[in-house]
């Protein structure tokens, strides 16, 4: 009495159906490995197709949203209250009945371009804001935890900043941009940091 032999695969081998390939050991090839969304990497979107690991990983802990809030409201307080002051006796005084909105929409544009300039300076040379100081966090570059050096600098306070200068739309897309790191995964976020590749860390 003899058993029936499954048909052989390619080559000869009863082992492998048709059309499997072997592989170094002589065995069929696994299945690759899939994440949640049908990626190696599972939900790590700065990943490569290679399972690479997260990127926060040996890097300090993602900044508390409260104190990402305060070290905003701390930098904007020492840029705003300066300039308002020194633009005050250049223009002679605020008018505050000005229902034409000139003077109080320069004296926003002015102190807007010098806060973009302020941040991004203060960026590109430590990763950090005088805000950011007081409240131990700084921002780091998503790859490998660097100070964000020159464009990637200048890009997110371009995009915190300068979207601002346009009347009406620049205040809804700086409010969704500050916004964004409520809900955003898992890197918490804002806009700008998707547009510099940054993200905000704790600072020892």
């Amino acid at each position: 009495m003899s058993t029936q032999q499954p048909p052989p695969g390619p080559g000869g081998d009863p082992d492998r159906g048709p059309g499997r390939p072997p592989d170094e050991a002589g065995l069929p090839h696994a299945p690759p490995p899939s994440g949640p969304y049908g990626a190696p990497y599972g939900n790590n979107p700065y990943g490569d197709a290679s399972g690479a690991a997260d990127p926060l990983a040996g890097m300090p802990p993602l900044a508390p949203l409260g104190r990402r809030l305060l070290a905003r409201i701390i930098d904007a307080l020492l840029i705003g209250i300066p300039v308002t002051l020194l633009l005050w006796p250049l223009a002679g005084g605020y008018d505050f009945d000005d229902r034409g909105g000139g003077g109080s929409y320069t004296h926003q544009a002015v102190v807007l371009l010098v806060y973009f300039v302020y941040e991004a300076l203060m960026l590109s040379a430590r990763g950090q804001t005088v805000g950011k100081m007081a409240m131990r966090i700084r921002v780091a570059m998503l790859e490998n935890g660097a100070v964000p050096q020159g464009n990637p600098a200048w890009y997110r306070a371009a995009v915190y900043s300068l979207p601002q200068l346009v009347p009406c739309l620049g205040f809804v897309f700086w409010l969704v941009n500050v916004l964004s790191c409520t809900w955003d995964k898992p890197y918490r976020q804002c806009v700008h940091d998707k547009a510099a590749r940054t993200v905000v860390v704790t600072a020892a």
